[in-house]
């Protein structure tokens, strides 16, 4: 492991590089290019291939300081999280620009979940105010009950590209409020986004150990992060293959494992709603973010009365949702999507909409020829004429793609969204307030959405899934995110 005096984010020359925080100290020599998914010659950031080696001195640093920092009064800790999501706001923009280069959104999207990582980091930053246990009656005399929770130690954050700098963010601040030291592998495809968070932290004075990065491959550094017994608990986003075989590693030992893992994301849209309204609250779900969200919507249950005026409106939507370079335009809008994150990706979302057109669907909107001068722009795709079983409704494809289906009436659409594997959100377009509440009621998902759509997110609000989208067991966001990060201390006082 080799140290170099390089800024990876200020120095002109290398502002493109991201290299391991370990310890406070910068290391690695960049290993992996990333290129930008919009204009394929350019490149988009830099970052070290990291080794089980570089994941063990990690540890090592995150274990010698968690100690300290957890001794440090709750109050200090959140005034460093504050005054990180300050230094966020003030590099909006240079973040930003980052951001779309190496994920490919748009401009106002990166701009905006720059803004959520600051306002996470501010939100658990004021936690540090907050009460942390309870006073209880006892049934003996003389005798008072208290709660507290402790940190964890050293925690491992595994995260993945297509929210570079919230996901982290939302991981991390909870963590590290507890009383936790971390240890992050951010995603490949985005190492400059995670670590302009790591040098906001370490700018706003995060003391040396307490935070630290080293990017490579999962099958490296995620492994080694989830095998290490000094690791108590580990918090990933990624797919679900991925995820359950972290579950197995860790439930070997015994550690703490939180997992948020994929979408196949429904919406039904009965006959009382507005079909204009309707197609917009899709649109959004479908193609907002390249349609590269887990909470995405893909699958859609109309039924018969609206369908065709649902169609007409969501095909128009679809028209308006033209992909471009997220910096050619600035904030003027004209690409309203941003570029497929990577080749990978695009032939993925290619394959699944050739493939459901050879077995018979009906493409309303969308091509799948690509670009020809190799930048990854993948139109909104909109699939008709399909059985409920086909792969393009059944398999995540984490895309601008979505299948719509028709259903008789509310009970068939309400049995259509739960069928599924993955539980993570779940929407209804109605007027009906009965109806609305019923579905909220029995959807299978940890996320209900009436009239608005499946993606997006409150902070101050739990998150997560049931079924293959999640352990269904810590959410993640709001405080309820305490929970993960600490556990729980009972203490019996007599006097």
């Amino acid at each position: 492991m080799t140290s170099t005096a390089l800024d990876p984010v200020l120095t002109a020359e290398d502002a493109r590089t991201a290299l391991h925080l370990i310890n406070g100290q910068w290391l690695g020599e960049a290993a992996i290019r990333r290129m930008n998914p919009a204009r394929p010659d350019e490149l988009a950031a830099q970052s070290p291939s990291g080794t089980a080696g570089d994941v063990d001195a990690a540890i090592t640093a995150a274990a010698a300081a968690q100690p300290a920092w957890a001794a440090l009064p709750a109050p200090s800790r959140g005034a460093i999280l504050i005054a990180a999501g300050n230094l966020l706001i003030e590099r909006q923009s240079a973040i930003a620009e980052d951001l779309v280069r190496e994920e490919g959104k748009t401009l106002a999207e990166a701009k905006g979940e720059v803004k959520r990582a600051s306002d996470v980091l501010r939100f658990f930053g004021s936690l540090g105010w907050a009460a942390t246990g309870e006073v209880l009656p006892s049934g003996l005399p003389d005798t008072t009950i208290t709660t507290r929770r402790e940190p964890l130690g050293v925690v491992g954050l595994i995260t993945p590209w297509n929210f570079p700098i919230a996901i982290p963010a939302w991981k991390t601040a909870p963590a590290l409020i507890s009383g936790n030291t971390v240890v992050i592998k951010p995603a490949e495809l985005t190492p400059l986004s995670a670590t302009h968070l790591a040098r906001a932290l370490q700018d706003a004075g995060l003391p040396a150990g307490v935070f630290n990065v080293v990017h490579g491959k999962g099958r490296v550094v995620g492994d080694a992060l989830a095998r290490d017994p000094r690791v108590a608990g580990l918090s990933f986003t990624g797919s679900t293959d991925v995820g359950l075989g972290l579950q197995e590693i860790l439930n070997g030992r015994r550690a703490r494992v939180q997992l948020e893992m994929g979408g196949k994301n429904g919406v039904l849209v009965l006959d009382d709603a507005d079909p204009r309204k309707a197609a917009q609250v899709v649109a959004a779900g479908a193609f907002g973010l390249t349609g590269q969200a887990c909470t995405a919507t893909s699958r859609v249950y109309v039924t018969p009365g609206i369908r065709e005026a649902f169609l007409e409106a969501l095909v128009a939507e679809a028209a308006a949702y033209s992909p471009g370079d997220g910096l050619g335009s600035g904030d003027s809008g004209e690409a309203r999507m941003g570029a497929v994150v990577s080749r990978q990706q695009f032939d993925q979302d290619q394959a699944a909409v050739r493939g459901a057109v050879e077995r018979g669907a009906t493409l309303l909107h969308g091509d799948d020829d690509g670009d020809p001068s190799g930048a990854l722009f993948f139109p909104a795709a909109v699939l008709t004429d399909l059985p409920f079983d086909d792969p393009a409704v059944t398999e995540e494809i984490f895309g601008p793609v979505v299948a719509v289906l028709e259903v008789a009436d509310y009970e068939a659409g309400l049995a259509a969204i739960n069928d599924s594997r993955y539980g993570l959100t779940a929407g209804i377009c109605t007027d009906s307030l009965a109806l609305a509440t019923d579905f909220a009621a029995r959807a299978q998902a940890g996320v209900v959405k009436v009239n608005r759509p499946t993606a997006g997110l409150d902070l101050n609000v739990p998150f997560g899934g049931v079924k293959d989208s999640s352990t269904n067991t810590f959410r993640e966001q709001g405080r309820s995110a305490l929970e993960f990060f600490t556990w729980g201390k009972t203490v019996y006082t007599g006097v």
